[in-house]
């Protein structure tokens, strides 16, 4: 029905737009990394292991160097970043043969067929780009890139390429979530009545963090948003959010929606469901992470994950013995290795991606929506990011008033319509 044909669009974005190695080194012989160039490359070996790079030695790259280390079919071969001394202590941490403070060492480096893309949010559509004309497979953090028009277009470039994509959006893969979906699908709950999320981080991030960070949507609650989708099984089609600051005095300078540190979202479903999210940048009893679905037979939830089951019962409390999880690297540590594993199946087995740029995308137009909501106060409807789509067609004909764009993309009832917008979809798309 028209209620799903902002999913078909966005579906038909990508579909009609966008060595096996191993690290060969002597039994009891330490590896010492090299600056790349390295000269000769590695010897490769006939075994079923992948060779991957890795781009961003920071944080959330040291997390997934640490996840791939888990994997027996894949190794990482070299890393990179800017600040050459921190791509050299993860290669001498995780025994990577090569190191450089050059990106495109990691895209060309011949030993390499998959690159997983951990550097700040601004360089990832250029680095997607890159690594799609190198023929190289990319996992790429969220998000793909922070507005649409550079979004579909990296889509479209691995599309063209014959690479595959997968978008980072760890959630899906936690043992947690993943447990409500099953329940979900299996029909433990019945039919799904409501679903709600909730999302507080222990603490706000500095104030050069937000500053130029998309805001709360786009950062934080994309996640939820993703996971709201994920769950339900449904397409969003409409949203209604709304913003504060409750937290950070200093950011209320910001702005749009990088000005709030609290949200409340409710969401309408084309399979006429609702759910409801809220998130907060701070909660003073640490890091808080819960789902519930209800369901017409059952009820699933599950609750916040403690480094050990102790609990206190004493005259004045009861309850766990320490905080949660303190932040999301130890949260989700069991999640970044499955969603590893699962992107290696994926490439090892020539199977799709288990989480792709096109779901990297509806999570992004999710989030525009929700702040686009915030700031007007009322709700958005997902069709009404297709201006915002249009603009692509500059590339072909110039700009297009509201008018022309309406009478392109959206049908009566005022849905996105796929009939109508396939056709030009692909054009824009392959001509970007």
């Amino acid at each position: 029905g028209g209620d799903t044909r902002f999913m078909a669009m966005l579906v038909g974005v990508l579909l009609l737009g966008c060595s096996l190695v191993h690290a060969a080194a002597l039994m009891g012989r330490a590896i010492v990394p090299q600056r790349v160039p390295v000269g000769a490359s590695m010897k490769l070996a006939d075994d079923g292991i992948l060779g991957v790079g890795v781009i961003g030695a920071g944080r959330i790259g040291l997390v997934h160097l640490e996840a791939l280390s888990s994997c027996d079919n894949a190794k990482a071969v070299i890393i990179s970043n800017p600040t050459v001394s921190k791509a050299e202590a993860a290669a001498e941490k995780y025994k990577l043969p090569s190191f450089s403070g050059d990106a495109m060492d990691v895209i060309n480096h011949p030993d390499v067929e998959a690159v997983w893309i951990c550097s700040p949010s601004s360089f990832h559509a250029d680095q997607i780009k890159a690594c799609a004309a190198a023929g190289k497979h990319i996992f790429c953090e969220k998000p793909i890139a922070t507005d649409l028009p550079e979004t579909i277009e990296a889509i479209n470039a691995c599309e063209q390429a014959g690479v595959k994509l997968m978008t980072a959006l760890q959630r899906r893969f936690d043992p947690n979530f993943q447990r409500v979906k099953q329940a979900i699908v299996k029909g433990e709950v019945g039919d799904v009545v409501t679903l709600k999320l909730c999302s507080r981080d222990p603490a706000p991030p500095p104030f050069e963090y937000v500053k130029g960070g998309g805001g709360i949507f786009k950062d934080m609650a994309v996640h939820d948003l993703d996971m709201a989708r994920y769950l339900m099984g449904s397409e969003p089609i409409e949203i209604l959010a709304l913003g504060s600051c409750q937290i950070d005095e200093e950011i209320k300078v910001l702005p749009g929606p990088e000005a709030y540190d609290t949200a409340n979202i409710l969401m309408k479903f084309a399979n006429g469901k609702c759910a409801t999210i809220d998130v907060c940048r701070q909660a003073p009893y640490g890091y808080d992470q819960r789902a519930e679905v209800l369901g017409k037979e059952a009820m699933i939830m599950t609750d916040n994950t403690y480094p050990n089951t102790a609990r206190i019962f004493s005259s004045t409390f009861t309850g766990n013995a320490d905080m949660p999880y303190d932040f999301f690297m130890s949260r989700y540590k069991e999640a970044y290795v499955q969603e590893t594993l699962a992107f290696v199946e994926a490439l090892v087995n020539d199977e799709p991606s288990p989480c792709t740029g096109i779901d990297g995308l509806i999570a992004l137009v999710m989030a525009i929506a929700a702040g686009k909501s915030a700031e007007e106060g009322r709700w958005v409807k997902m069709s009404e990011l297709a201006p915002d789509l249009c603009t692509l067609e500059v590339a072909i004909t110039g700009p297009l008033s509201p008018e022309e764009c309406e009478a392109k993309v959206v049908g009566s009832d005022g849905t996105l319509d796929f009939g109508a917008v396939s056709s030009f979809f692909k054009r824009i798309t392959t001509r970007v």
